[in-house]
């Protein structure tokens, strides 16, 4: 009996270990501010945009003299610490003591957009204490588009904390995230001669083929219907000569020999003695 108890007991540890284990895997989101039934369409829709860049860390080290040396920890839409749980998305540490405050949490975020960037807030950060009236602390991120590039350029601008009210972080980066999209709709136009090029494309390749393989001609007998293009050839010079010359067919040859109305008239007075008298 014991066997089989102790069988038991060990899947049921083995099971509460495999649960914690995917538990700690699955990285938290953001979560927008507000009820999920009450989310905007278009704050999903950017979070969703953002996505690619979750699986990246950046991190910023600012030093003022001797007081102030931090480093700034960063995700996007993930816990900078998962095993914390403290939903911290923007952490910032104390180089000289170790201490670190959370500037922004993923579970209080707002995002919102211009044509070529993206705005991402992370409030509920640690309390300021003696500054700004003891509210929390907010990191707001500017994403400001930048074409070929996933990610990079990010840094702190501000801290603004001499308000009594609303202070914050600045950070901004680079990313093609926010970019955009490309307007790649070819015109009627466009379509029209791109199919035109295929199209003569297909016949002059096709029918130099069949000419080769299959009939067996050679040299310029190769081209598909040759004759008939010479013909044509033909008939536009004819046209162009028709409607581009500069005189009538029957207008007389600019030159003239010397002498040749001489030469007629003189003929003629030669003959005169050959007449009986």
């Amino acid at each position: 009996m014991s066997s089989p108890c102790h069988t038991s007991a060990l899947l049921l540890v083995f099971m509460a270990l495999a649960v914690s284990g995917a538990e700690q895997s699955e990285e938290r989101n953001c979560d927008v501010i507000g009820d999920e039934s009450s989310e905007s369409q278009m704050e999903r829709a950017l979070l969703k945009k953002l996505e690619p860049l979750s699986h990246m860390r950046f991190n910023v080290t600012v030093e003022k003299g001797k007081t102030e040396n931090y480093v700034y920890q960063f995700r996007v839409c993930r816990e900078v610490n998962s095993t914390s749980h403290d939903y911290g998305g923007l952490v910032q540490t104390d180089r000289q003591n170790g201490k670190t405050t959370v500037i922004g949490r993923i579970n209080e975020t707002q995002v919102f957009n211009g044509s070529d960037w993206i705005m991402l807030i992370y409030k509920g950060g640690d309390s300021y204490g003696t500054h700004c009236s003891g509210e929390k602390r907010r990191a707001v991120i500017m994403i400001s588009c930048k074409r070929g590039v996933t990610a990079s350029s990010f840094s702190i601008i501000s801290e603004e904390r001499e308000k009594e009210q609303e202070c914050f972080y600045l950070f901004e980066m680079d990313s093609s995230v926010a970019c955009p999209a490309e307007n790649s709709h070819l015109s009627v136009g466009s379509i029209l001669l791109i199919t035109l090029a295929s199209l003569i494309a297909v016949y002059i390749i096709g029918g130099f083929l069949y000419q080769r393989l299959v009939v067996g001609a050679k040299g310029m007998e190769q081209f598909p219907h040759f004759a008939f293009w010479q013909d044509l050839g033909n008939l536009v010079a004819d046209g162009c000569d028709f409607v581009c010359r500069s005189k009538p067919r029957n207008a007389p040859a600019a030159y003239r020999g010397v002498g040749d109305d001489q030469l007629g008239e003189e003929s003629e007075e030669r003959d005169d003695h050959l007449l009986p008298m």
